[in-house]
């Protein structure tokens, strides 16, 4: 699909993305990087704007809240899982876009796709696998997943892969992705500083 070629926004989907932790691997606040002209979240907020109508990020408010709504963790200290979880709290809409802060050669293009997806799906899960594993947080999730999800951070169990099993879940493969047009490279994402010059432009 051509990259001038912008996805439709879609009124009942939010998009919520995850600023991350505490960076230790990268030393620095990696949603604040730079990448070209923009910060890695101004250009995943950009991104995920172009498929959903209201998009959220979640972290501190005290860090992120000049760049947009900002939606706490309402289970601190318990990495992506918690933050799925408190945006299937807050959220007003079933179809619901998660999306990390630290993939920047991600396209709107693609996440129009994997909404339409989701959108076609009875399963609570959509969840691409590309780039050597499953992409839990660039993939779709009900609101009936805030439960699962809630329950699972009370028993102290953070795997975000661990909902696959307890949750109706449709895998997004990865020839599936490449037949549509995707490159797995969409996937790449950075932890260290190594992988940030890997990635930037």
């Amino acid at each position: 699909m051509p990259e001038s070629e912008e996805a439709n926004t879609s009124s009942d989907t939010t998009a919520f993305i995850l600023t991350g932790g505490h960076s230790s691997r990268m030393g620095a606040d990696k949603a604040l990087l730079s990448f070209g002209d923009q910060s890695l979240l101004a250009r995943a907020l950009q991104t995920a704007s172009a498929v959903a109508e209201r998009s959220c990020l979640v972290g501190p408010k005290e860090r992120y809240a000049e760049f947009g709504e900002v939606i706490e963790d309402l289970y601190r200290e318990c990495g992506p899982l918690g933050g799925i979880h408190a945006a299937l709290s807050f959220t007003s809409t079933d179809l619901n876009l998660i999306l990390s802060v630290d993939m920047p050669l991600m396209t709107s293009e693609f996440l129009g796709w994997l909404v339409t997806q989701a959108q076609g799906a009875p399963e609570l899960i959509v969840v691409p696998a590309a780039a050597g594993g499953l992409q839990p947080l660039c993939a779709t999730y009900r609101k009936a997943v805030c439960e699962i999800a809630g329950q699972a951070l009370q028993k102290g169990d953070y795997k975000v892969d661990h909902l696959f099993s307890q949750a109706p879940t449709r895998i997004l493969t990865e020839e599936e992705i490449v037949a549509n047009g995707f490159s797995p490279e969409i996937f790449r994402n950075v932890n260290t500083p190594e992988e940030y010059a890997k990635c930037r432009p």
